[in-house]
């Protein structure tokens, strides 16, 4: 069978990748977003695959119809389930388009395929309940996992709820959230090796000093973040308010080994219990060389691949913003493999 894919919530194309990536045959027939700069990189990238620059609730069952599509690939706002979004579930205004998704569901009855992304949270939402609920009733088989790149060998922590439906059933079973892929389905073993995080990086006379923490963020920040080396195997998830906001939105970088890292600390708290020179406090934090991953880097470790680009106009924090909201390459397309085999 030859997929027409129709890519909901396509941000900038990462599951237009995934597809490619899981090399099923088919064609990305059109791609849908409200988000202007979101829709400009898909578009930068995709010249040729129909971005609509609509709202998802303008969607009609006829209007998918004319498509002539037989899979939806989406990733509906995570904002709804989400802390920083106060966990609102149905009642925030951004579940509005999954919900109107699940009301028009049983009546495309040419969607044979269905892969839905969200955020670890989703699963336990009341947007979840209705959207199993339309699930069955337009007559799919479903399962559910909860998977991060870090369990295929990707140095980045970003576990995802993830939902694949379709009209057949499935060879493997699913009473409960699988956490990991299954070893009896019929996508061939997956062959993988450990990349660290030196992997990933740019040329150093590529990196401007843009990237460098700030002073200020050194002394009084510095002890909230995640600091990795060059021979890390795992970064924190990316948001998109990583460099605006210290804590938990992502990870930063230092070329200096672990054990150097370790020791400049350990100088630091003396020099603090101490009450000893706050600015040679600050040199010895310099020392660190401490750093932004850079979006192209952050691109890398959710598995896109270097052949993706921003528009020249995108600025920096555009750029993280958009891949924060976006998913994991490499681990959607080994689902898509499992979904159509």
């Amino acid at each position: 069978m030859e997929f027409r894919v129709l890519e909901l919530f396509s941000g900038i194309g990462g599951m237009h990748y995934a597809f490619n990536a899981s090399s099923i045959t088919g064609t990305i027939v059109a791609a849908m977003d409200i988000n202007t700069h979101a829709n400009a990189v898909y578009a930068h990238n995709y010249p040729n695959t129909q971005v609509c620059n609509n709202n998802i609730q303008s969607l009609t069952p006829r209007k998918i119809d004319q498509m002539n599509v037989n899979m939806i690939l989406m990733s509906p706002p995570c904002q709804p389930h989400t802390r920083v979004g106060n966990r609102l579930d149905i009642a925030d205004n951004r579940s509005d388009a999954l919900q109107h998704i699940c009301d028009i569901l049983p009546q495309c009855q040419g969607i044979h395929y269905i892969l839905m992304e969200n955020v670890k949270g989703f699963e336990v939402s009341e947007a979840h309940n209705q959207y199993i609920e339309a699930l069955q009733a337009a007559g799919y088989q479903w399962r559910e996992f909860i998977l991060s790149p870090t369990q295929f060998g990707i140095p980045n922590s970003r576990h995802r709820y993830y939902c694949l439906a379709r009209k057949k059933d499935f060879n493997f079973p699913g009473e409960q959230i699988l956490l990991e892929l299954p070893q009896d389905c019929d996508v061939p073993p997956i062959l993988f090796n450990e990349i660290k995080i030196h992997d990933i990086l740019e040329p150093d006379d590529m990196i401007g000093e843009n990237y460098s923490l700030p002073e200020k963020i050194l002394s009084k920040r510095v002890w909230l973040m995640d600091i990795v080396t060059p021979e890390a195997k795992k970064t924190m998830c990316f948001t998109k308010a990583y460099t605006h906001y210290s804590e938990g939105t992502g990870s930063i970088y230092t070329s200096l080994a672990k054990e150097e890292v370790d020791l400049i600390f350990t100088k630091v708290k003396e020099i603090e219990v101490s009450e000893g020179s706050q600015d040679l406090s600050l040199e010895l934090l310099k020392s660190l060389k401490l750093r932004y991953f850079t979006p192209r880097e952050v691109s890398r470790l959710m598995s896109f691949p270097d052949t993706f680009s921003f528009p020249p106009e995108t600025t920096n924090r555009q750029k993280y913003r958009l891949l924060g909201n976006s998913i994991n390459v490499r681990v959607v397309s080994l689902l898509i493999k499992i979904l159509c085999s």
